[in-house]
């Protein structure tokens, strides 16, 4: 799996990624990318050398890409102590951090943008990390208007979750929203990526799906090792090869820095710097990026709901380049 723009035909086809169009917000970090070697089931880059007849363009079946649309999480407590202080990321106060009042406003403008741009109407699944400040980003970027009771649709979540005194968010028109522990930020150590047992989340957030979290309590999140870089990066493989098994074509993912820069920093590392910067650099609080994910080793099992066989009804059609080909004394085929 990679970022690209073209790949030489002797690797194994694996998925790809590239990047889309639509961002909310630069970061403001620099990128500086960690080496981080892709495992054997991993398409890297092609070199520079290689990409000269293709100038870096790469042409897939549609059926086999999906567009992933990946947010950073808005600002939360930890953000700001940490800033500060970076000894506060072992506070036990920030455990399971919620947003700040800075952070919902940064929630607030990305809706509107994901509205604007039309990408609302577009997104056909949200996958959100199991953490108290993902699921409020999530549902409130991607959630529906306030919640009104009375209204028989289930709320995405309930009203003044974290101490936000934010109402609750509708899932009225809304896609599935789905917990999944793989796009975690890094495990260990800090309090504030320390998740809440799944029952005590599900009153605050009754419409997103948990079913694909096994343990109840927070048995990943250890007090004394934190998760390696490389861990976090491999974690991110698989992350992205669960994306190629699901059946929807646009994915939004609310998700955290530091799963997000070391799961694309593998990336890339072959293509223009600009296009690796696009893919890898460090995100801002509550950024979007959309991508490309191409299945070129077929590890979904999606078919194409535009190609259409031909030959129907059924007649001759030798093309002529093919006719020369298996006629080379013959002339005069039509096309």
């Amino acid at each position: 799996m990679t970022f690209s723009t073209h790949f030489p035909p002797s690797l194994i086809p694996t998925p790809i990624f590239k990047p889309a169009t639509i961002a909310a917000s630069p970061s403001s970090y620099s990128p500086l990318l960690p080496k981080i070697r892709p495992s054997s089931s991993v398409l890297r880059c092609s070199s520079i050398s290689d990409m000269d007849a293709t100038v870096g363009q790469g042409l897939y079946p549609l059926h086999r890409c999906k567009t992933i649309h990946l947010v950073r999480h808005a600002q939360g407590i930890h953000n700001v102590e940490g800033e500060k202080d970076h000894s506060a990321y072992l506070s036990q106060e920030l455990f399971d951090a919620h947003l700040t009042p800075l952070g919902w406003q940064q929630v607030d403008n990305l809706h509107k943008h994901v509205q604007a741009c039309g990408l609302l109407k577009k997104v056909e699944l949200v996958v959100v990390s199991p953490l108290l400040r993902t699921m409020q980003t999530a549902a409130g970027v991607f959630g529906g208007e306030s919640y009104i009771d009375g209204i028989d649709v289930t709320p995405l979540m309930v009203a003044n979750v974290g101490n936000s005194e934010r109402p609750a968010i509708s899932s009225l028109n809304r896609p599935p929203f789905l917990a999944l522990e793989l796009c975690r930020e890094h495990l260990g150590v800090h309090p504030c990526d320390k998740r809440r047992s799944i029952h005590e989340y599900r009153p605050l957030f009754p419409a997103i799906d948990f079913s694909l979290i096994e343990s109840d309590d927070d048995i990943l999140w250890t007090a004394d090792v934190r998760e390696k870089n490389e861990d976090v990066a491999s974690r991110g493989m698989k992350f992205m090869n669960w994306l190629c098994t699901r059946k929807e074509k646009e994915i939004a993912v609310v998700s955290h820095s530091g799963f997000l820069f070391h799961a694309l920093s593998a990336f890339g590392n072959d293509c223009n710097p600009l296009v690796k910067s696009e893919i890898c650099k460090h995100f801002a609080n509550c950024e979007l990026r959309s991508m490309v994910i191409v299945d070129r080793g077929m590890i979904g099992s999606d078919s194409s709901t535009t190609n259409y066989p031909g030959k129907i009804p059924h007649g001759l059609d030798l093309p002529s380049d093919v006719a020369n080909d298996k006629h080379p004394k013959e002339k005069g085929v039509p096309n």
